[in-house]
């Protein structure tokens, strides 16, 4: 009898597929995308039949035979198998670790694909309308309504003892006053809704016009590029597709860039859709992930709003794909396999041949660059809903401001006149900690990471100095560790320097700061931006956490700080990334019904760049970006792929990548070659850095170079010592 030749793609990081014998008792019918335990060096290891065969390049009498079939039935789909050999074949990435992504931690696990009874309580409706303060006789009650407010999807047993320790009596008596209930956390699907979902605005002409266009090509696969401005509706837009797709009975896959965005967006979905709704993000159990998969997979799961991540959820029928700020590198993932999935969505999108959706009010030049070239269609919203006018820009003069202020006079006027009217102020800056740099000024000594080339950021409110590249901390040191002068100081601002300036110019308002610091535990988000909905908190201090989709209609004036830097970034995009940012955080002055009002400090008032922006548009910045891109022979008129190595000893990785490029350069026709030069931050968490930089006219003639990339890395001797890896079509060149 013939040996039946299974071969499995094995998570590790050789970029090839293993073959394997069958047992006698693997099943006759054995089909592609199921999970089997196979034997791999000293270990089993959970691997994906990619297919069966007649013959091995391997004698027979050297393969090894399965250990067990996990499962009969594919957990991977013939589209998800196929999502993810090509993924592989794009990214350069071993296809057993791509594969290995795609499935929930317990199925890389080898746990059956199946639910456990995961419970979890959350408010009932009696418990939504309860007035904290009716509890107070009972604190204990009365902090855990509160806790399951900050969480309307339910906490299953750990999270709640995670949050409250000794929960169990707490919501128990809260149950028998009938203000909790316990279910089952199958899909985490929102809670029961009314039999007729809330209603939503009238449309103006531009999203009418938006919504019908997409919806003539709901039986084919087109892409639409959604550029509308901050505030023009473009959620309203979604909405009304979704409900159309979920009409037909068929599923919505919606991507978000960051889980801080989710939210608030589900708690509209929530309000309008019929359909259940499931989310997915890091912050879920590796149980309840689990659950989703599976409900998403048998169609339960009717619309899936996730992160990047989320691009991997199976179908059973899918009818529309949307990724909401499209331009956002958190959908890139910068580690391991680096897939983008905003293109994963696209690339779906096609294979399944249903329209996909990219919203941005400032899309990536890659994606202006397709609408313009007519390979995706466009969609322009230059109006804002509801009647809301746009925020007026105005540049001020930072230059003469002391530096120990933080914010020019000028700003600090707008702020008074405007709270005094008794509007919200944001003010934007995109540091966190107290300061960025701790100096000597008798010696010039300053306070280094010493595992990063990196300066380390002072947190006064913890007393500590902290790296943000890498995670190292320690105490400051009292004095001059050069000198032993006591006169260290700190130079520059962050989030918390702001924080305490501006509670000393203002110190009857209430101020909410909303940065990664201020948010880290559990709950603190969600806490903070109900106090900025509210208008309880009258001025807001924030990151880029603060920046993205939210609405606050009491906001009337956005201050934004430290714009600088995007203008002289050594990476070709930050000028693009700086007007993404400033547009973004600008977009949430005036979304109300009293008009809105933007400063920008900066330094450099005159930049061509930064007065494009301000006096036309960011569709007139994109265009003039687009336009130097193209001379300049840089993407989307180039494609790039950035060869990334690092090493414990100082030398290793341009070793390794020299005699890669020079192996490369053999083969290498039609594509340029920059480097192999040090990291713009050689040395990161103790590993000096190094990257090879690939350049071509044509995507063929990169991937045909990549292909012998692994090949050609093994026969250099140097690979044993570095880490390394392929980014195609990287978004950050460091």
């Amino acid at each position: 009898m013939t040996a039946r030749i299974l071969h499995v793609a094995v998570p590790t990081p050789l970029n090839k597929g293993f073959d394997y014998l069958a047992t006698p008792d693997t099943p006759v019918q054995l089909q592609p995308g199921c999970r089997i335990r196979v034997p791999f060096g000293r270990n089993d290891k959970i691997g994906i039949l990619i297919e069966e065969r007649q013959h091995s390049t391997i004698e027979p009498a050297r393969l090894k035979p399965i250990k067990a079939v996990v499962e009969h039935t594919p957990c991977l789909s013939p589209e998800l198998m196929a999502l993810g050999q090509w993924a592989s074949v794009y990214y350069h990435h071993p296809v057993g670790e791509v594969f290995n992504v795609m499935l929930p931690t317990l199925l890389r696990q080898g746990k059956p694909a199946k639910q456990d009874p995961v419970l979890i309580w959350r408010l009932s409706s009696h418990g939504m309308t309860l007035e904290p303060s009716a509890l107070t006789r009972a604190p204990r009650q009365q902090a855990m309504l509160n806790l399951l407010r900050l969480h309307p999807e339910g906490l299953s047993a750990t999270q709640l003892k995670e949050h409250h320790g000794d929960w169990r009596q707490a919501v128990n008596a809260l149950q028998q006053k009938g203000l909790v209930e316990c279910l089952p956390a199958a899909s985490l699907e929102s809670r029961s809704r009314a039999a007729t979902p809330s209603t939503g605005p009238a449309l103006n002409p531009s999203q009418q016009q938006a919504v019908e266009a997409v919806s003539r090509h709901f039986d084919e696969f087109k892409v639409w590029l959604l550029d509308g401005i901050t505030g023009s509706g473009k959620t309203e837009i979604y909405l009304r597709l979704i409900e159309q797709v979920l009409a037909q009975g068929k599923q919505v896959l919606v991507l978000v860039p960051e889980i801080g965005l989710t939210p608030q967006l589900l708690a509209r979905f929530r309000a309008r859709l019929s359909g259940k709704i499931s989310e997915v993000h890091s912050g879920l159990s590796d149980q309840q992930r689990l659950a989703i998969w599976l409900n998403a997979g048998q169609g339960d799961a009717q619309v899936i709003v996730g992160t990047r991540s989320a691009v991997f959820m199976p179908l059973s029928d899918p009818g529309l794909i949307i990724v909401d700020e499209e331009h956002d590198g958190s959908l890139k993932q910068q580690d391991g396999f680096r897939y983008h999935a905003r293109d994963l969505a696209v690339w779906r999108g096609q294979r399944l041949n249903i329209p996909v959706v990219l919203g941005s009010a400032t899309p990536s030049l890659e994606s202006l660059y397709n609408a313009l070239t007519g390979r995706y269609g466009s969609l322009i919203l230059e109006q804002r809903a509801g009647g809301a006018t746009l925020p007026r820009l105005a540049v001020v003069d930072a230059r003469q401001t002391p530096a120990d202020q933080p914010v020019t006079r000028q700003l600090l006027e707008r702020m008074q006149q405007h709270l005094s009217q008794g509007s919200q102020v944001i003010i934007f800056l995109n540091r966190r900690g107290y300061a960025p740099v701790m100096m000597c000024f008798d010696c010039g000594w300053t306070a280094r990471c010493e595992r990063c080339d990196a300066h380390m950021t002072w947190h006064q409110h913890d007393r500590r100095l902290r790296c943000h590249h890498c995670g190292a901390e320690r105490r400051a040191e009292q004095a001059c560790p050069d000198c032993r002068a006591e006169s260290l100081h700190t130079l520059g601002s962050g989030t918390e320097r702001l924080e305490d300036f501006l509670q000393l110019r203002f110190p009857h308002e209430e101020i909410v700061r909303i940065d990664r610091d201020a948010t880290r535990r559990k709950g603190e988000l969600e806490k903070s931006l109900q106090k900025a909905r509210s208008g309880r908190a009258r001025i807001l201090i924030g990151t880029q956490m603060l920046a993205k989709g939210h609405h606050f209609p009491g906001v009337t004036l956005v201050g934004i700080l430290g714009v600088d830097h995007g203008l002289f970034s050594a990476d070709f995009r930050g000028p693009e990334y700086m007007a993404q940012l400033v547009i973004q955080v600008a977009g949430r002055a005036g979304r109300g019904e009293r008009p809105g009002e933007v400063i920008l400090e900066t330094h450099q008032p005159e930049h061509p760049l930064l007065q494009r922006l301000i006096r036309q548009s960011y569709s007139a910045f994109a265009r003039a970006a687009l336009k130097e891109r193209e001379a300049a022979r840089l993407p989307p008129y180039t494609k790039l792929a950035l060869i990334r190595a690092e090493a414990v000893s100082p030398d290793s990785a341009l070793l390794f990548l020299r005699k890669l490029n020079d192996a490369l350069a053999r083969s290498s026709q039609g594509v340029e070659r920059w480097g192999p030069a040090p990291a713009p931050m050689e040395r990161r968490a103790g590993r000096y850095r190094a990257q090879l930089l690939l350049q071509a006219e044509d995507r063929k003639a990169l991937h045909n170079l990549l292909r012998h990339v692994h090949e050609l890395a093994r026969q250099t001797p140097e690979h044993r010592k570095v880490r390394w890896s392929v980014d195609v079509d990287p978004v950050e060149m460091f």
